[in-house]
């Protein structure tokens, strides 16, 4: 097995045990939020995240991508000097641009929650949402620091220490200073993702003096640093082309970014306003937005941790053996990927379909919840190997295509959600969103297929997986529902016990499957 091939699978173990760990921590948060706040206020507070989405992708989305880039290409070259400035320049504008965006939230709040968002209530949390966007830059650019040298420890700490530490404040902090005060309870919930992104910051600079990689490649910067300035050494760090190229690219990614931003924020406004359109109330439209957005896509994304980590990782690898002229590396990581990206998608498709009224009564003790996760169930395999097919088509530096696709099926959902919500409710955005998930897999499927030819047998990787989790989910379920129903928690542990069951059975198969072709 290679040493790049070996960090990429430790790299997403890790970051995919990090990042169940903090979905699980997670989970807690949204069935505390959804009890203290009800399901109107949880909508109220899914509102305020378009605008920092927005934020986000112009101080650090784009430059975090261009980081990660170019340092797995210096580090490939041996230029330690070069990966420093990297770190630097990038952490300088990113840090400029969150500080001005900081500002312009916070003096401007009143004019988005009213124009923009069109809900008064989410101001005030707008204003202390903001000054969490410094700490969030700094944070993201040393993450795509260690991402480019394929050391995914620090980020899946930095993960899970944010979810944490925002899960506590959120606990100790708003359970005793809201006061039943649904208004103040969703403040101080931004106020924990404050308290969260500073602590996390905080523990990224630490990694930086403190962990053994990092202290050795800001020796060798230093050694190769002062061996240039002597002129004895034949390396030559170029760092005025570095920053230049490191502008190149983060300008055009976060453009990219920020458009696809924009939409997806204009797809968050523009359910509650077409659910009134529909006939509903302010109240009901609200509450209808905050138990799909706040309670079911969270769950539909959960086992998207696995696909998440492998992504993140799945582009420095690409781009370095790009760079290196390692055509069947490239083909053989894709196949893998994708394989089990699907596979994931399978089994979630098959639990959220089989036991999505009872996960949804279960967790968050709300039946519409559950409605929705057997809707949303089909968007799994789609949604899952669709970002595991961007990461590809990114890492051989093709992110134009990807960005096409993604604005072209954003485009799509918004114009059926302007077209059928106003007609059939929430059905409407609920059709919107298959189709439009549907249009960009198919697209992110042409590219790869056109670019890499990656190994692909869709007997193994979707009709077989397809119909073991077909009818052990159908068994499996017809054996629940006629299980005893004297006791609701002894229900709950053997429908954790079932899904606990489901995920071994898909361990169990990919164990199977795993050929030895797949990691020479």
């Amino acid at each position: 097995m290679s040493k790049s091939k070996s960090n990429l699978i430790k790299g997403t173990i890790i970051l995919t045990l990090a990042g169940f760990l903090t979905r699980i921590v997670g989970f807690f948060y949204r069935i505390f939020l959804s009890n203290a706040m009800g399901a109107e206020a949880l909508g109220v507070y899914q509102l305020v995240f378009p605008i920092y989405s927005i934020c986000f992708t112009i101080f650090a989305s784009g430059i975090q991508t261009a980081i990660s880039t170019l340092v797995a290409n210096e580090l490939g070259k041996q230029r330690y000097t070069g990966i420093m400035k990297v770190l630097r320049n990038g952490g300088i504008i990113s840090f400029s641009l969150a500080l001005l965006l900081s500002f312009f939230t916070y003096h401007y709040s009143t004019f988005l929650a009213v124009h923009i968002l069109r809900e008064p209530a989410t101001a005030s949390s707008l204003r202390i949402l903001a000054i969490c966007f410094p700490f969030c830059g700094i944070t993201s650019c040393i993450n795509g620091y260690y991402y480019g040298l394929k050391k995914a420890g620090i980020p899946a700490t930095t993960q899970l220490l944010e979810q944490i530490i925002r899960v506590l404040a959120v606990y100790f902090i708003a359970a005793s200073a809201g006061g039943g005060n649904l208004k103040v309870t969703c403040d101080l919930a931004v106020l924990g993702i404050v308290f969260g992104e500073i602590a996390s910051q905080l523990y990224n600079v630490g990694s930086m003096f403190l962990t053994k990689t990092s202290r050795n490649i800001r020796h060798l910067s230093s050694s190769y640093a002062a061996l240039n300035t002597s002129g004895s050494s034949p390396m030559n760090t170029k760092g005025d082309g570095l920053t230049r190229g490191l502008i190149k690219m983060s300008i055009p990614l976060t453009a990219n970014r920020l458009l696809i931003s924009i939409l997806h924020s204009v797809e968050a406004i523009l359910i509650p306003a077409m659910l009134k359109k529909y006939g509903l109330s302010s109240e009901e439209a609200l509450s209808i937005f905050g138990v799909l957005s706040g309670m079911s896509l969270p769950f539909i994304l959960f086992p998207s941790a696995i696909t998440n980590s492998l992504s993140v990782l799945l582009l420095p690898t690409i781009s370095e053996a790009q760079s290196a002229g390692q055509d069947s590396l490239i083909k053989r990581t894709s196949a893998i990927t994708i394989k089990y990206s699907l596979l994931i998608g399978i089994l979630s498709t098959g639990i959220f379909i089989s036991f999505g009224n009872e996960l949804g009564n279960l967790v968050y003790h709300n039946s519409l919840s559950g409605s929705f996760l057997i809707i949303l169930a089909w968007l799994c395999p789609f949604l899952y190997i669709t970002t595991t097919l961007n990461s590809i088509i990114n890492g051989l530096g093709l992110v134009h295509l990807t960005f096409v696709g993604t604005v072209l099926g954003l485009i799509i959902r918004i114009v059926i959600i302007i077209a059928l919500v106003p007609m059939q409710g929430i059905n409407g955005y609920l059709i919107s969103l298959l189709v439009s998930q549907l249009i960009m897999t198919v697209f992110g499927a042409y590219l790869v297929v056109k670019y890499i030819h990656p190994p692909f047998q869709a007997a193994e990787v979707i009709a077989k997986p397809g119909i073991i989790v077909a009818l052990c989910s159908f068994m499996i379920h017809r054996f629940y529902l006629h299980l005893p129903a004297a006791s609701q928690s002894l229900k709950s542990v053997l429908l954790l016990c079932v899904l606990l069951l489901c995920s071994s059975m898909l361990l169990m198969y990919l164990t199977k499957t795993i050929s030895s072709e797949d990691f020479k």
